[in-house]
């Protein structure tokens, strides 16, 4: 009797544990598969906060670059995005990681909300400012083509006045004279005979030209094509004028007559052909011939 009731006990033990270990076995298989799916959904959620900050950065580049921003806080916010994603890239992924990435991520939208407002309200600006350039520009422009037509007039008239101010000289002559020891001058036509060269010409009245004193340039060149006289040279923007002597007059914007005699070496008087130039300054006058025999 206490035999069969000690089997039965027996049995039942056994079948209690058997019970228990297959409580056991189907509970850890369920805990198993639920740690397995949690750490697929960590991954996912990894994953997601991944491709989420990727994209900020994304924004962040497009914005910059298409732009051409150089603003300090985005360049910065970027920066720590790139930062962060590193970080997430190289962590294992855990609850308490992923719930701060997340609430990362949040703060990071919300700043770029407020970045990127202020970046459209700076876009804006500059797209104002470049209109307003662009259209200063123009109207510099103009102005510019409008100064330099002044400029070309202004030029066109000083030159026109330059040219209208210089003193005409007429009636100009030449003639070989004899120098008396008094004093006295004898006109000539023979070389041999001839002492000096006397210019003669009258200026004509310009109510332009610059009143005061004037320097006047008298050029003689002999036959053999020999500059008499002084033989001096004087430099202007022009270029250099050789001269055989020069007279200062006063003028008075009013007709004036004026003689001046040039010097001259006995073998440079010669038979033939001479020239006469008077110059007002560079500019050339007056020009005539004379014939000595």
């Amino acid at each position: 009797m206490n035999n069969e009731s000690n089997s039965t006990k027996f049995k039942i033990l056994i079948g209690v544990l058997t019970a228990l270990l297959i409580g056991l076995g189907v509970y850890t298989v369920s805990l198993y598969n639920d740690s397995k799916n949690t750490v697929a959904g960590l991954e996912k959620q990894k994953s997601e906060i991944e491709t989420d900050l990727e994209e900020l950065i994304v924004e962040y580049d497009e914005l910059i670059k298409d732009n051409e921003l150089k603003d300090k806080d985005l360049i910065a916010a970027r920066e720590r995005i790139e930062v962060l994603l590193d970080s997430v890239k190289t962590a294992e992924a855990n609850v308490a990681l992923i719930q701060r990435y997340k609430i990362e991520i949040g703060r990071l939208k919300d700043e770029r909300k407020m970045l990127f407002a202020r970046a459209d309200s700076l876009i804006q600006s500059n797209r104002m400012l470049a209109v307003e350039i662009d259209s200063a520009k123009t109207m510099i422009n103009q102005t510019i083509k409008v100064v330099d037509s002044v400029s070309q007039e202004n030029l066109a008239m000083s030159e026109t006045i330059k040219k209208g101010s210089v003193v005409k000289a007429i009636d100009l002559r030449g003639e070989a004279v004899i120098v008396r020891s008094s004093g006295k001058i004898v006109d000539t036509r023979r070389a041999s005979r001839a002492d000096k060269v006397r210019a003669c010409f009258t200026l004509t009245p310009n109510i332009i030209a610059q009143k005061g004193d004037r320097l006047l340039f008298v050029q003689v060149i002999n036959p053999k094509n020999n500059l008499l006289g002084d033989k001096s040279t004087i430099e202007f923007e022009s270029g250099v004028l050789n001269y055989s002597t020069s007279t200062k007059v006063f003028y008075e914007q009013e007709e004036l007559d004026v003689c001046v005699l040039v010097n001259a070496n006995e073998e440079e008087l010669i038979e033939g052909r001479y020239t006469i130039n008077v110059f007002d300054g560079p500019q050339q006058v007056a020009t005539t011939t004379m014939e000595l025999k």
